[in-house]
């Protein structure tokens, strides 16, 4: 359901509007130049291209397998330049500075630790020199008159065993940039209920968890991650719509699950280009964030990985504008859902909707209020 006013937005607007953004790997964010110095410096031989174009044409090809196993293995290539402190400081540092060229924010961005030590660093080395990175790429980009803050979510793999022990460092850094938990990787044989430790251990100590679900798997995984985790949202959570219903006369009717995740409000942090490479979306026009945001699910929409999907905050909402003709005010429902749902405290959250965001697209609206105004002053004057 869109706005009656026809504001839809500029490329321009888009970039320039406030965003937030909830879903972004750090290790899948990387800029190509700079994976090939690091690679350079590190001696590592095994990128596939040596010019950043090329480079970055590659890892976008390389996702677009339309499996979600093949996409995660262009991730070797990242991480392995990732492994010392310098490294992981740069590319944290750019990544806060890239996102908030693109108008965000508010971001939080996600990576594994436990990926980060095969240069000898110990788990901890690896939290404070991203933290470090963050802090540093919010001053730059204060600096060239951005603002954003980031937060780290702290990501364990799932089919390895060190939920518990990724767990427990996010909690250790929950008042030192670290916002809260998550695990991914393929999710067809490594259910979520693997890592019930963790999860009880973050309930037990207040904290908050993401969980990757309802991509690559089902229904079930869904069922999972709420029911037996007890997660605050869902990673992509994309096949919720097969519990979704539409008649030929246009009626909809919602199964227990999509009704629950409907009712109780749990966020969806979809990532539609992302999506369309996994094969979890057959195009933009079909993704289902459209019928979501029809039937007013908590909906949030994301990058996950920008390096992969050659794409940016900017670009998703370009995309999902052209295939639903979107105005400023979808825009606006989509980030102020996204703020709602993002792990810091809620004054701080409610602060960034009232002084932030929606300044931001009032004053983006006022744009196109004055420049119809002044279109309809010149056609007068023609006509006159």
């Amino acid at each position: 359901m869109t706005s009656q006013t026809p504001n839809v937005p500029t490329a321009d607007q888009i970039r320039r509007a406030p965003k937030v953004l909830l879903h972004d790997h750090l290790d899948g964010g990387l800029r190509p130049g700079t994976i090939i110095e690091l690679a350079r410096e590190q001696g590592y031989e095994q990128l596939p291209e040596t010019e950043p174009d090329k480079l970055g044409i590659w890892f976008r090809e390389a996702a677009d397998s339309g499996s979600l196993e093949r996409y995660l293995e262009t991730f070797a290539h990242t991480c392995a330049v990732m492994q010392t402190r310098d490294a992981l400081f740069r590319v944290a540092a750019e990544c806060a500075v890239d996102l908030a060229e693109d108008g965000v924010v508010y971001a939080e961005v996600r990576y594994a630790p436990e990926q980060h030590l095969e240069g000898g660093l110990t788990l901890e080395e690896v939290v404070e020199a991203v933290n470090e990175g963050f802090r540093e790429g919010e001053r730059r980009a204060r600096a060239d008159g951005h603002r954003i803050r980031v937060g780290a979510l702290l990501t364990a793999m799932r089919h390895a065993a060190r939920a518990l022990e990724i767990a427990e460092l996010a909690n250790r850094y929950r008042d030192s940039g670290v916002v809260g938990f998550d695990i991914a990787g393929a999710e067809a044989g490594y259910p979520p209920t693997r890592h019930l430790d963790a999860f009880e251990y973050l309930k037990r100590e207040n904290n908050h968890f993401t969980i990757h679900a309802g991509e690559a798997f089902g229904l079930p995984s869904i069922w999972q991650a709420l029911q037996w985790c007890g997660a605050d949202r869902l990673g992509h959570g994309v096949r919720i719509i097969d519990d979704i219903e539409v008649a030929d006369n246009g009626s909809v009717r919602l199964g227990r699950l999509a009704a629950y995740v409907r009712d109780k409000r749990i966020p969806l942090e979809m990532c539609p280009s992302s999506n369309l490479q996994t094969g979890a979306a057959a195009s933009i026009a079909e993704h289902p964030i459209g019928l979501l945001r029809t039937l007013h699910f908590r909906a949030t929409v994301n990058t996950d990985n920008r390096l992969m999907s050659g794409t940016s905050m900017s670009r998703e909402f370009e995309l999902l504008i052209d295939a639903f003709d979107y105005t400023l005010d979808d825009m606006q429902w989509f980030t102020v859902n996204a703020m709602k749902s993002a792990f810091i405290p809620f004054d701080e959250r409610l602060a960034m909707i009232n002084e932030v965001i929606k300044p931001g697209y009032a004053e983006l609206k006022s744009e196109w209020l004055f420049q119809q105004t002044a279109t309809t002053s010149e056609s007068s004057r023609t006509a006159g």
